[in-house]
């Protein structure tokens, strides 16, 4: 068995990851500065002797010993990215390069968490890993599309000047349990939104299409991508389901029972129109696909925004003055 750092541990992706690695019988140790993460997404595996929590910044360098790096530390969220986004920018730069230097010191094969945000506003449509991008480089997303094809473009470099062994994954919309309630993201926005009563909120006309991958599915991809042999390109990992934003949310609309109504607000700038992943190289190079589809995610994923909600409302009752 593996000792594996993954940063971004405590996060929403990054903590199911972690509870995955322990289930496989790994030594793992989560690094996080708990901007976005929260320890309570640990909390169930707090007393496995195999887990080690790092309070860290990945600005800054540090010093491991492992085998195997998953490196998703980065805010992921436009709410959340573009919060700070000299420190969004900086996490992907300096923090890609203190994990590939740690990488070619211990000699460990690391993943970055890309995103299929590299791809902007695509011309090309599905998105193959061949496809190099429609994006905006001074925009207001630009700080996490523009790092994340800088932290791409270190990672093949470090691989072809100094020998690491690296893997891409390019992450699609990815969904489920322990997703924060201000996340920002369509799914999460949508549930809180019905499940409060308030209006859903659509940009633009809601024809817009986005494709969503349940986190198990996803953890699976991560896993069978780091395990695979001799492969550093890019890959793929996401659900080619394919649906509108109005779609979507009268579908959450349904599923909550809710009373919700739409209510529709100009488009952010530089939104993708579609958005949808060729998995072609993920089929045929880790036998890997997504077996969950969204109505069963969704109801998994409600029930938890509704607990999440429940003991929310609890606290603002104990603490009127929050």
């Amino acid at each position: 068995m593996a000792v594996i750092l993954v940063t971004g541990g405590a996060g929403f992706i990054g903590s199911h990851l972690v509870e995955y690695l322990l289930g496989q019988g790994h030594q793992v140790l989560s690094l996080d500065n708990y901007f976005t993460g929260s320890k309570e997404n640990l909390q169930h595996l707090r007393h496995d002797p195999r887990l080690e929590l790092i309070r860290h910044d990945i600005v800054n360098p540090i010093m491991l010993e492992v085998e195997q790096i998953y490196h998703l530390a980065c805010p992921a969220s436009p709410v959340h990215y573009q919060y700070n986004p000299v420190k969004t920018i900086k996490t992907n730069v300096m923090g890609t390069l203190n994990m590939l230097g740690l990488a070619k010191r211990v000699r460990a094969r690391i993943l970055l968490a890309s995103t299929s945000e590299i791809y902007g506003d695509p011309k090309v449509h599905p998105q193959t890993e061949d496809y190099w991008g429609n994006v905006n480089c001074l925009g207001p997303r630009s700080c996490y599309d523009e790092g994340k094809r800088v932290a791409e473009t270190l990672m093949m470099d470090y691989h072809r000047q100094n020998r690491v062994d690296i893997r891409i994954a390019r992450i699609f919309n990815t969904y489920g349990p322990k997703m924060a309630i201000n996340d920002g993201r369509v799914i999460s926005n949508f549930i809180v939104q019905a499940l409060t009563g308030q209006e859903i909120t659509i940009y633009g006309e809601g024809r817009q299409t986005r494709s969503f991958c349940y986190v198990s599915d996803l953890v699976r991809g991560l896993a069978a991508l780091m395990n695979c042999e001799d492969f550093h390109e890019p890959v793929n990992l996401g659900n080619p389901e394919e649906y509108t934003i109005v779609e979507l949310a009268q579908k959450i609309i349904a599923m909550t029972g809710s009373s919700s109504r739409l209510s529709f607000h100009p488009l952010p700038a530089d939104d993708p129109v579609k958005r949808r992943p060729d998995i072609t190289r993920a089929r045929q190079l880790l036998n890997w696909q997504p077996t969950v589809p969204l109505e069963d995610g969704l109801r998994h994923t409600i029930p938890y925004f509704t607990e999440k909600l429940k003991q929310q409302s609890h606290v603002l009752a104990a603490n009127p003055a929050l």
